[in-house]
């Protein structure tokens, strides 16, 4: 029987999220430049996570991460926002109810840390993903909010903690 966890990221995760995260982009065909592929971050994520009003977790299945997420204070905006950060799962995890686990954990302790919003991008044909934001409370803007670098994802959504 498999028994998934979702716990805080550590140290020794990088290496296995990084592998994650890249490998659901190149399944996906998103774009390497524009997209959080290309983020600097994606190889030291519990460093970067390691901050006040910010937290990565991860999903674990017998010793083998098959997901992640986070939140994070929007990059380039001056506002109490937070972002819903590189929300990945491999495919063999897709369609069994974790995303909606792993959205619901990121906004508790966002609400936890006092933010008033909590916003995200993502790419226009991540149709599965956009639903479960849908279903999670998220809507549709019409611009981006503060500057991430993700200019390769024009899907804004937003939602009122």
């Amino acid at each position: 029987m498999l028994v998934t966890t979702i716990r805080e990221i550590q140290p020794q995760d990088n290496d296995k999220v990084a592998r994650v995260i890249r490998k659901v982009l190149e399944d996906l065909g998103v774009p390497k430049v524009g997209t959080a592929y290309a983020d600097k971050a994606l190889d030291q994520m519990f460093e970067n996570y390691d901050q006040p009003r910010a937290v990565y977790f991860v999903a674990e299945e017998n010793g083998r991460i098959i997901g992640c997420a986070g939140i994070a204070q929007l990059e380039n905006y001056n506002g109490n926002v937070c972002e819903l950060q590189k929300m990945y799962f491999l495919e063999e995890a897709r369609g069994r109810g974790l995303g909606v686990k792993m959205i619901n954990l990121c906004l508790d302790r966002a609400i936890e840390y006092g933010y008033e919003h909590c916003y995200l991008e993502t790419m226009p044909f991540m149709r599965d993903a956009q639903k479960l934001y849908l279903k999670t409370g998220f809507h549709y803007i019409k611009e981006p909010m503060g500057d991430t670098g993700h200019y390769s994802c024009p899907v804004w959504m937003l939602k009122r903690l």
